[in-house]
């Protein structure tokens, strides 16, 4: 048998460079570069392997480990799960700043390579520096801490562990069902340990996700519910980008006369003016979607792990005949709430489900209620536009404004605060799969970091990145990032004075301003950071829009740009999109305000809705 003599950090660049994939007929590499901060755990060995091979796998500079791992993150999300990307981070605050980053990709089923120095296997010289000592059991370091957040750990003690472990960690990256983050450990002294390695184990192989086909009884029972159906209703998820089954589903929803309305990660399966369109979902929903959800007595749900925000804390779906099917490519997801199940890819499930359902189609009353619904919407969008242009404008404006004027396929990022409700309520998709917004996690700190990973996977389109001031603040250096890597991103950076959502959420559940909006919270000199003057220095071109009626021309200077751009405008803390859903949070039974008494029976009235059981 031939041999290769490698260090195990040789060893494992070796095998990176050599897994393929597939990506529009193109073969292209599978895993397109690396995030690395470099550290005594990681740069010496894994660093000296990663050096020689920069044409084929390209490392590059992160600032917070944190931050490069959610652009990895975002990249994979961008690439619709078919190309990944590796991050690399030394053993101590590096490997546990990476702990966030893993729950996000965890929680949106997002597949990302982590790659950790970890301490000595021998312990001859510990401690070592950043090695946190647990006295009961000396085999625990702060990898470990990745063990929840992962879909795969492992801690390579030997070098020729790697044969067995790789394969399997990628697996699970590529599995549709499992998709997630993967880890690795990697010891000092064994990253710097050489190995015989079979020179089959780096023949150069292609990979595909698979699309497992549902079972055939699963198919016929969901089309018998379906048949029953006079007000179906469709839940586009996630699962319909990654699967590709857009168009699939869009035919499908068309030829049955069934309206479709959008989850946080499904937003942008359909254009904002295709006729089946019904609006997002839930919480941070429209009226249209949640009326037509309300009134539903078949819901089909298709690439969605139905969490709360979605279903409105399973409060929305009030119809007391409804039934769901649900279609995932993961048991776990696809039973949920007593659904019946179709276990299997989006797209071969929507294609199987189609032939078996016949010639059914829904009453043609029920999509033309969505469509008069979304139409009623979309009036209340178009009016927001013309309300006073004077003052502090609101968020909504200034995401209908940004709309107005952006090209189809400008691609929208943005996470956690009050944006997320505002672009997935407010933003009208002129063309599919434009849009993420990471809430999943809801992860302070992703927008920036999210649009680096996004302009790399998508270098032909613009990316807007939508970020609050409080988001801002928790993470940053990415706009650097994005202009020493050259990767242009134009940010829109809407200052509110704080933690606006928040304190949104405290007074309308009867509790005093309290510690979320900068004026209240504790402080003996009131300032306001200048996030355009921040940004320049950071190297973006940067300008602070004093109103609405100069946000267009600034966007436009911002497209002509040839690096990364800041557009920062003040927003209103207290101005709000309406039209979601309720949404269970924990209001308290006993209290001295009369308002969080009265917030509280609003919660005991609204939580007898949510559906427990079949």
């Amino acid at each position: 048998m031939e041999t290769i003599r490698l260090t195990t950090a040789q060893a494992i660049v070796r095998w990176l460079v050599n897994q393929r994939t597939v990506i529009d007929g193109e073969e292209v590499p599978l895993f397109a570069g690396v995030f690395a901060i470099f550290g005594h755990g990681n740069v010496t060995c894994l660093a000296e392997a990663l050096e020689p091979v920069q044409d084929q796998l390209p490392t590059w500079h992160g600032f917070n480990e944190q931050s490069m791992a959610l652009s990895a993150v975002a990249f994979a999300k961008a690439k619709r799960r078919r190309q990944l990307m590796v991050a690399t981070s030394s053993i101590g605050p590096g490997c546990t700043n990476l702990v966030t980053a893993a729950a996000v990709a965890h929680a949106n089923r997002l597949p990302i390579l982590l790659l950790s120095g970890d301490t000595f296997q021998h312990r001859i010289v510990d401690p070592v520096l950043q090695q946190i000592e647990q006295f009961n059991d000396p085999t625990v370091t702060v990898a470990d801490t990745l063990k929840p957040v992962t879909r795969y750990w492992d801690r390579i003690t030997k070098p020729e562990q790697i044969i067995r472990s790789l394969p399997q960690a990628l697996a699970v990256m590529l599995d549709p069902a499992d998709c997630g983050p993967a880890f690795f450990a990697l010891p000092q002294d064994v990253q710097a340990d050489a190995y015989d390695y079979p020179a089959s184990f780096f023949t150069p192989r292609v990979h595909y996700i698979r699309r497992p086909g549902p079972d055939p009884r699963d198919i016929e029972g969901a089309a018998a519910v379906l048949r029953g159906a006079t007000k179906p209703l469709i839940i586009s998820g996630g699962g319909v980008h990654y699967s590709g089954a857009v168009e699939a589903l869009t035919a499908f929803a068309e030829r049955r006369a069934i309206p479709i309305v959008e989850t946080l990660a499904g937003k942008a399966a359909l254009v904002h003016d295709h006729p089946n369109y019904a609006g997002p979902l839930g919480v941070i929903g429209v009226t249209a979607a949640n009326a037509m959800a309300e009134d539903a007595d078949v819901v089909l749900a298709i690439g969605t792990r139905l969490q709360d925000f979605t279903t409105g804390s399973w409060a929305l779906f009030k119809n007391p005949a409804v039934r769901f099917v649900s279609i995932n490519t993961t048991r776990w997801d696809a039973v949920k709430q007593h659904a019946t199940p179709v276990i299997g890819d989006a797209l071969v499930a929507i294609e199987q489900l189609d032939a078996a359902l016949a010639d059914y189609a829904a009453p043609a009353e029920w999509l033309n209620l969505g469509q008069s619904r979304i139409g009623e919407w979309h009036g209340y969008l178009d009016s927001i536009k013309q309300r006073n242009t004077s003052g502090t404008p609101a968020y909504a404006q200034v995401i209908q404004v940004i709309n107005e004027v952006c090209e189809d396929d400008d691609y929208i990022v943005s996470a956690a605060g009050g944006l997320p409700g505002e672009l997935v309520a407010g933003w009208r998709s002129k063309q599919v799969g434009t849009f993420d917004t990471e809430f999943g996690y809801s992860t302070m700190g992703y927008e920036i970091s999210g649009g680096l990973g996004a302009k790399m996977a998508r270098p032909e389109t613009d990316v807007l990145v939508f970020v609050g001031d409080g988001s801002y603040l928790m993470m940053n250096s990415d706009i650097y990032a994005s202009v020493f890597t050259g990767h242009k991103v134009i940010f829109i950076i809407c200052d509110n004075g704080g933690f606006a959502s928040i304190n949104n959420l405290q007074v309308n559940q009867g509790g005093a301003e309290f510690n979320n909006l900068l004026r209240s919270a504790r402080h003996t000199e009131m300032r306001r950071v200048d996030f355009a003057k921040h940004a320049e220095s950071l190297g973006a071109i940067s300008e602070h829009v004093e109103n609405l009626g100069a946000l267009p021309a600034a966007f436009a200077r911002a497209k002509a740009a040839d690096r990364s751009y800041a557009i920062v405008i003040d927003v209103a803390h207290d101005q709000w999109v309406g039209g979601g859903s309720w949404w269970e949070v924990g209001v308290p039974e006993v209290s001295e305000r009369a308002e969080v008494l009265v917030a509280r029976g609003v919660w005991e009235a609204e939580s007898k809705h949510q559906r427990v059981g079949m």
